[in-house]
């Protein structure tokens, strides 16, 4: 399977630190994020990574090359100034992601989480892996009903930001800037997609006061 990291965001909520540090590359216990990311992808048998660049791409780049040190093949989809979001982001890189299904890691979340045995079914466009919804989150995503992701229901958990799609969920976008949450919204209600629960070690990465955290 191949694996695209979204890796390509400002990191608003992270400044100042991420005026001169890509989010990606954000240390946790010692290790950038993404090389975290990358150390697991690669234990879960995954052989090529794609990661998006906007905000200080050339450091990402720098950092990570061609992969071999990871060993992985490492390509590049390279947004410049004009970040693209979630679905924008990955519907430009679909020719670098091949023809069947793909998984997708969101470069911001710290997590223990193994990357293997995502399976799609055979009439789903998607797979979202939810987490138990955390204290510091005003409320959840989705629901999850025998294994179906739903738009409500009686618990609403978080999406992980870890996930596979199919390359036909994106067949009908046209290129440009545009988040992927509808396109899922509009699945879930016509039961195109599966979900899991996670319920180990995973954080968002998302705001000063969090990074402390998980250094403290």
């Amino acid at each position: 399977m191949i694996a695209m990291i979204l890796a390509a965001g400002r990191g608003e909520r992270l400044r100042p630190l991420t005026d001169t540090t890509p989010k990606s590359l954000v240390e946790v216990r010692g290790k950038p994020l993404l090389e975290c990311h990358l150390h697991a992808l690669q234990t879960a048998g995954v052989e090529t990574v794609v990661i998006n660049l906007g905000w200080l791409g050339d450091k990402v780049f720098d950092r990570i090359g061609s992969g071999a040190r990871y060993d992985l093949n490492v390509v590049y989809s390279n947004e410049g100034d004009n970040i693209l979001e979630t679905g924008g982001g990955i519907h430009r890189a679909l020719p670098m992601l091949g023809d069947d299904p793909f998984l997708v890691v969101n470069a911001d979340i710290y997590t223990d989480m193994p990357f293997s045995g995502i399976n799609l079914g055979a009439n789903d466009m998607a797979h979202l892996v939810l987490v138990p919804t955390p204290p510091n989150k005003e409320g959840g995503d989705f629901a999850l009903a025998d294994g179906r992701v739903r738009n409500s229901g009686t618990e609403l958990l978080t999406f992980s930001g870890v996930s596979v799609y199919r390359p036909e969920f994106f067949a009908d976008c046209e290129p440009g800037r545009f988040s992927v949450v509808p396109m899922l919204r509009a699945a879930a209600d016509d039961d195109r997609i599966s979900g899991s629960v996670y319920a180990g070690l995973w954080r968002d990465v998302g705001t000063p006061a969090r990074l402390a955290e998980l250094n403290d």
